[in-house]
């Protein structure tokens, strides 16, 4: 069986663990997934698929160009505008990269990175998925927090490119007058 680091490709569903999440103690943003895709598995990344828009959709949100960066760059550039992220599922089956293709996934611990993120005001959902299982894992927390449901940053959700940034533009919300 296939895992993180030595995906065979084959053609029935393997099992995957995801990755750590990225954090500092500092972070007002939380940043969520449902589950990386296969080449930001093979590449121990977030975001790794060259089509993926999420680190284009978060730096012009911040005002950052992650996108000419490194990636060790642009996790930093993450925590120095205090901006966690993780996936909401940490393990599961899956054949390819689509999140229809999820069976028996295991939850991440929301709770136990809630309780080391002290300063945290917003919860961003990127896509349906995570969000409905994000919100499922939260319960009552989420009223602790602004939580926003995002469109998908993954280049399989076709949405346009400028309706998906307006609508992840609402992270910098209320938090933007720093």
């Amino acid at each position: 069986m296939a895992d993180a680091l030595d995906p065979t490709g084959a053609s029935e569903a393997a099992r995957w663990r995801g990755l750590a999440p990225v954090h500092a103690p500092d972070a007002e943003w939380l940043l969520l997934g449902s589950f990386p895709g296969v080449a930001s598995l093979r590449a121990q990344q977030y975001y790794g698929h060259p089509r993926n828009q999420f680190w284009r959709l978060v730096g012009e949100v911040f005002g950052v160009d992650l996108v000419a960066m490194t990636y060790p760059e642009r996790l930093a550039a993450l925590g120095a505008q205090r901006v966690a992220v993780w996936d909401v599922i940490t393990e599961t089956e899956r054949e390819g990269s689509l999140d229809s293709a999820i069976r028996h996934p295991f939850a991440s611990d929301l709770g136990r990175l809630l309780q080391q993120l002290p300063a945290l005001r917003t919860i961003g959902f990127n896509g349906g998925t995570a969000l409905r299982f994000g919100l499922k894992q939260l319960g009552p927390l989420a009223a602790r927090y602004r939580v926003l449901g995002l469109p998908s940053s993954s280049p399989a959700y076709t949405m346009p490119y400028d309706d998906k940034l307006r609508a992840w533009r609402e992270l910098a919300g209320p938090l933007n007058d720093r």
